[in-house]
């Protein structure tokens, strides 16, 4: 009877156990996608952060600070959403009093510092889980795209890990996707293209998150968007794509129609 008592509560500790690690992977319930193009910067973001039965709730996961004439900065979310509002209230806080509270991505002079200060403080945030061991800390990761421009300098687009170090887009990785990735990169990777205007390359976004709805219960509309136009600090344009917007259907429908056509035209198979 002990022994079974023991193989019991052993079995317990690992079902809690994979409970817990699934729960950290909670980064693939949602899509982001930022983009750099020649005339500037395209952010796309869903709202879904839970997918349960009876379990369904929305949060924007994009955030923009703006100075009128000096920058532009935009960050996109995906991860522990505990963790992802704390990073974004903390790097909020310090732009109310800048010259109280350091470091501020307001005072930062270069959109390199300001993604340091976001991985900085991201890891901060992660870190302090680490004392309930590896497993709490998996919990609270979070990754997160960071992008936008200061007067004088090239629009710049980072993406940030959760140990709070970044790479940057360039000629070779154009673009950044966090959260649930893999159904929406196809037509991004295959067309993609710097010199496209902003509107293709939003009906580029549109077809891969059209494609990433239909095939992960994860994400889900609404959307949002916002666009950097290089060299440009007065205008701000974005843009919520709510659950039956009739651009966003016709985008969709017109794509499944499309790749039916293409399907219909490509060389029969024969055994």
């Amino acid at each position: 009877m002990v022994q079974r008592k023991k193989i019991w509560l052993s079995n317990c500790r690992s079902s809690n156990k994979r409970t817990q690690t699934g729960a950290g992977k909670r980064d693939s319930m949602t899509y982001c996608v930022g983009m750099r193009l020649n005339k500037g910067l395209v952010f796309m973001s869903d709202t879904r952060t839970n997918a349960g039965v009876d379990d369904i709730s929305q949060v924007r996961k994009m955030r923009s600070w703006h100075v009128p004439g000096e920058r532009v900065i935009t960050l996109m979310s995906a991860g522990n959403l505990a963790t992802t509002q704390a990073v974004v209230s903390l790097l909020d806080e310090r732009t109310k009093a800048p010259e109280e509270r350091h470091p501020s991505i307001l005072a930062a002079p270069s959109m390199f510092a300001v993604a340091t200060i976001v991985g900085e403080t991201l890891r901060q945030i992660v870190m302090r889980h680490n004392d309930e061991g590896p497993a709490a800390e998996s919990l609270f990761r979070a990754s997160l795209i960071v992008g936008g421009q200061i007067k004088g300098a090239e629009p710049r687009l980072f993406l940030v890990y959760p140990e709070g170090n970044f790479i940057e887009a360039g000629e070779d990785n154009p673009f950044f996707q966090i959260g649930e990735t893999k159904y929406g990169r196809p037509i991004i990777v295959r067309s993609y293209d710097p010199a496209m205007s902003f509107e293709d390359a939003v009906k580029l976004l549109c077809v891969s998150f059209d494609s990433t709805i239909r095939a992960n219960a994860g994400v889900d509309l609404p959307i949002d968007l916002k666009v950097h136009e290089r060299d440009d600090f007065t205008t701000v344009r974005e843009r919520r794509f709510e659950r039956n917007d009739p651009y966003f259907e016709s985008v969709a429908d017109g794509w499944a129609e499309a790749l039916g056509i293409a399907l219909a035209e490509l060389p029969d198979f024969h055994f």
